[in-house]
């Protein structure tokens, strides 16, 4: 890879080949963010768990309980669109570690401050705004640390650890809240999460920040970046070739529960959901470890076309097991993504870069929010069953409208 960041380690003058998971994990850097990373996903799937079982303990309300699960994922979106310049104008180490310490404080003040429901809500919404800023820093650390096709497999660990560390987090999670209640479930969280901010701060090197600091303010340096981002065509068409097709899967995932539900399998639905995150997580370990990177850059448009075929054979609405396969195969072809990480690097300067995967994560959850949106109100009119598949249907089109950049 050319212009690789000074002190990275990676496989820049083998391009070909893919890198290993041997080399990736014998950075030392690389093996302390990881641990950051597994330590903050397990903990936050507890938290989310622990805050929606505080909730509808005190309200049972099941609405109320499902909006205190999702809630803190709508202020990613303020945080990308009018924050995110302060990922390259602030040293990422204290950025990832202050991310680490607002958490711990967030759940010792949920655990034990006896606030009412909607001050918990509050709570919850207000600390999520800056979380795009602490994952923008940490992935953009992690050019830094891997260069070449090191990078490209450490986002493919990344997503492989997410995925299982939030099937094991609510496992874990549902067995820790029945053993000793949701309040001592956050102080768990609050304690992994105090574990992590150790391991990065004293294992993590103190890197200067990317980007000069500006005299315009935080939010008109956001604004300016994003927009310079969005029109570039080659980012832009990057950056919507990661949105869209995900966006009309997670729509259909949306619908699994009441598509199982009408069948009277309710149960199936989470199964099926797990089955799907499993299927994810194979397909980067495929993908990212034995495609050579070129490969992995022409599979990109095959494996959104295969991402949106399954989801087509819920027309015949088949039961769990058929249905978990259909599932399990859609969600390998996530793995499209990782053909995108190399290419996406090189497009964006080197000077927002921390920004430019902000923007990426802040878009693509805002768009799975609203595939949701789509694929529910879908239901509404046809059923669930059509609703499924009419999300298979625009991923094909949207392989179709994306397939210069896919």
């Amino acid at each position: 890879m050319e212009n690789a960041p000074a002190g990275a380690v990676g496989l820049e003058s083998i391009p070909e080949r893919a890198a290993t998971f041997r080399e990736v994990f014998s950075v030392a850097e690389f093996r302390v963010l990881f641990a950051g990373q597994l330590l903050m996903v397990l903990g936050e799937s507890v938290k989310m768990l622990a805050v929606s079982v505080l909730v509808y303990t005190q309200t049972e309300s099941a609405g109320l309980s499902a909006a205190a699960y999702m809630i803190g994922f709508l202020p990613h979106a303020v945080g990308g669109v009018f924050l995110l310049s302060l990922a390259d104008r602030l040293r990422p180490r204290p950025v990832i570690v202050a991310g680490e310490i607002l958490r711990v404080a967030v759940c010792l003040v949920l655990a034990f401050a006896g606030l009412s429901v909607w001050a918990m809500l509050a709570v919850v919404l207000v600390t999520s705004v800056p979380a795009s800023i602490f994952a923008a820093a940490r992935n953009a650390i992690l050019p830094d640390i891997l260069a070449g096709d090191g990078f490209v497999l450490g986002r493919a660990i990344f997503t492989m650890t997410a995925a299982g560390a939030q099937i094991a987090g609510m496992a874990v999670g549902g067995g820790v809240l029945a053993l000793i209640g949701p309040n001592h479930a956050l102080l768990l969280t609050a304690s992994l999460s105090s574990c992590g901010a150790l391991v990065l701060r004293f294992g993590l090197r103190d890197r200067a920040a990317r980007a000069v600091a500006a005299t315009a303010g935080v939010v008109r340096a956001s604004l300016r970046v994003n927009v310079a981002l969005l029109a570039d065509r080659r980012v832009r068409g990057l950056m919507l070739a990661g949105w869209v097709p995900i966006m009309f899967m997670v729509g259909a995932e949306a619908v699994f529960i009441p598509y199982f539900t009408e069948r009277g399998t309710a149960s199936a639905a989470g199964i099926v959901l797990a089955v799907t995150a499993a299927g994810m997580g194979v397909g980067e370990f495929v993908v990212g470890r034995f495609a050579p990177p070129a490969l992995r850059e022409r599979l990109t448009l095959p494996l959104v076309v295969l991402l949106g075929l399954p989801l087509l054979g819920f027309l015949v609405e088949p039961g769990p097991l058929a249905a978990a396969g259909l599932a399990f195969l859609a969600g390998s072809a996530l793995s499209y993504n990782l053909g995108l990480q190399r290419r996406f690097v090189e497009a964006v300067p080197g000077e927002t870069l921390g920004q430019a995967f902000g923007l990426s994560q802040s878009g693509m959850m805002t768009c799975q929010a609203l595939g949701g949106v789509i694929a529910g109100g879908m239901a509404e009119l046809t059923g669930p069953a059509p609703a499924i598949a009419l999300s298979g249907v625009a991923v094909l089109l949207s392989a179709i409208a994306l397939r210069k950049h896919l």
